[in-house]
């Protein structure tokens, strides 16, 4: 990226204030900035690294008033956050792949691919996979039979889409996450060893859905494992089959979801969570890290935490008596003995 001060100014709506014409290149944290960087300040807590930082450029406030000399030009703007974060998305852009199909790539004949749209080398799209307008497909990319992807929806490096999924409009998807694979269905036999279960469903990503990197979604055994829009999910989660993740939930990393259980709208998931299989998860219902859910939580905007996994304030009052057992055993010992 190579923008002048200017340039950026006009694109964020905003005033410059110092040299016009210096060249940006790339954004950095106003206490570690370099020359080059566009840096900012929103929170005064870090105002003393404005009049310290070697940055070429900093978003502040059409309100910020120096205490004293600045040498980096300024770039006053009505909101700095929703500023430095429409500059990101700039920046972020300058490292997608060229539009246009490379001659790396395997296109399938009946495959179709939308208008704007980028297919970097080495991705293989399969026969009837059909993929909207303004799409960036990285490199490695692998897109089964029967595939529908929407517009505007990014997938990174070595993704796997499996056979006759669905990804909406504006979906993220990170380098090597599986969206599609087999359920984890097996049938025992009276001779102890397991049949698998074909496992003939698919997977739903409505719009706006992130799926982090090496994530898995498991397909369904019949039917689909859906994550509902806006659902935004961390590096390394299993979602099993006949799953269903309502809107708006966030979900960290390392949880894992068993079978057929249906997590609500707004939920919010600490990492290494776990939910057992066949269970129902209210909306709203916030579940701290590692804690274990093994029953339906059915009250709204409930919050747990542990093994398994109760109220959390019942669990911080169980911890905090759990922590004096020692103290509590040598008491009742020393009462026990009085007595004698």
């Amino acid at each position: 990226m190579k923008l002048t001060a200017k340039e950026i100014a006009k694109y964020l709506d905003g005033i410059v204030e110092g040299n016009e014409t210096i060249i940006i290149t790339h954004p950095g944290k106003i206490e570690e900035a370099t020359s080059g960087a566009i840096t900012f300040l929103a929170n005064p807590k870090y105002a003393e690294y404005i009049y310290q930082t070697k940055a070429s450029a900093i978003l502040v406030s059409k309100e910020f008033k120096p205490a004293q000399k600045i040498m980096p030009s300024l770039i006053r703007v009505e909101n700095v956050y929703s500023a430095i974060t429409k500059f990101l998305q700039l920046y972020e852009q300058s490292f997608h792949p060229e539009t246009g199909v490379s001659s790396l790539a395997f296109i399938h004949q009946t495959a179709h691919i939308g208008t704007q749209t980028s297919v970097a080398d080495f991705t293989s799209i399969c026969a009837s996979a059909t993929i909207g307008n303004n799409c960036r497909i990285y490199p490695q990319v692998f897109i089964g039979v029967g595939v529908n992807i929407g517009n505007n929806v990014t997938i990174y490096p070595g993704v796997k889409i499996y056979h006759d999924c669905e990804i909406g409009d504006n979906c993220i998807i990170q380098a090597n996450a599986v969206i599609g694979s087999d359920g984890f269905g097996f049938a025992p036999q009276a001779d102890g060893t397991y049949q698998k279960i074909p496992q003939v469903g698919k997977v739903i990503l409505e719009e706006n859905v992130e799926v982090g990197a090496n994530t898995v979604i498991d397909r369904a055994t019949m039917g689909a494992t859906i994550i509902k829009k806006g659902t935004k999910l961390d590096n390394l989660i299993q979602i099993a089959h006949n799953v269903n993740v309502g809107k708006n939930t966030v979900i960290a990393a390392q949880t894992g979801i068993a079978g057929s259980t249906k997590i609500g709208d707004q939920c919010q998931i600490g990492g290494q969570a776990g939910f057992i299989g066949h269970i129902e998860i209210a909306n709203g219902v916030k579940v701290q890290a590692k804690s274990g859910v093994t029953k339906s939580i059915k009250k709204e905007g409930s919050k747990v935490y542990g093994y398994p996994a109760l109220s959390y304030q019942d669990y911080l009052r169980s911890y905090a008596l759990f922590r004096q057992l020692p103290e509590l055993e040598k008491r009742i010992r020393e009462l026990e003995q009085n007595k004698k």
